[in-house]
């Protein structure tokens, strides 16, 4: 079988770049987002429950960083539709050699990458360009009552946004930051 989709390694175990391949011709092109078949050994027999679409408007706009505490956890491959976002993971699990540590991509409309964010990240990412659309396929729908967030400015994560950071929700703007004792998240 073919596969529409080339795998590259980060930094941080089990995250991953998608490369999605287009077939185009005079007339445009024709792209998978998503194969079940071909990504299955990503999923390791979850399945996509739920598909989200955001737009945001303005450059520099920061969304994140949200996560969802066991046994909701979930795994999310996340698209740039429009425009351009740096996009971040956070590896939020308890045992991991590169706990608290992140990995930013740059996805666009233009280099047709998805990245693979598995169970224990927490996720964000900064518009580079106004009118960004994103696309998430989860494996777990959304529950308030799991839901976790870190604090995007927070100087124990010491992310290095490409903007500066602005328009934050205001739910965003008030995550705390982390506390000394957090030990990760069981995965």
């Amino acid at each position: 079988m073919s596969t529409r989709f080339d795998l590259h390694t980060t930094a941080l175990a089990g995250l991953l770049v998608l490369q999605r391949k287009p077939l185009g011709d005079s007339r445009g092109y024709l792209e998978r987002m998503f194969c079940a078949e071909e990504l299955e050994p990503l999923l390791a027999g979850r399945r996509i429950v739920q598909i989200n679409h955001t737009h945001t408007t303005a450059r520099g706009t920061v969304r994140g960083l949200h996560f969802q505490y066991p046994p909701h956890a979930e795994i999310k491959f996340v698209s740039c539709l429009r425009g351009e976002v740096f996009d971040v993971a956070v590896d939020l699990r308890r045992d991991s050699p590169t706990f608290l540590r992140w990995h930013g991509e740059t996805l666009s409309a233009d280099n047709y990458r998805t990245l693979f964010i598995p169970e224990g990240f927490a996720h964000g990412f900064q518009t580079l360009t106004d009118d960004c659309e994103m696309l998430y396929f989860h494996t777990t729908a959304y529950r308030a009552e799991a839901e976790g967030a870190l604090n995007a400015q927070d100087s124990r994560l010491a992310i290095t946004w490409p903007l500066p950071v602005q328009n934050l929700s205001a739910r965003d703007a008030t995550h705390p930051l982390l506390a000394e004792n957090f030990l990760g998240l069981p995965i």
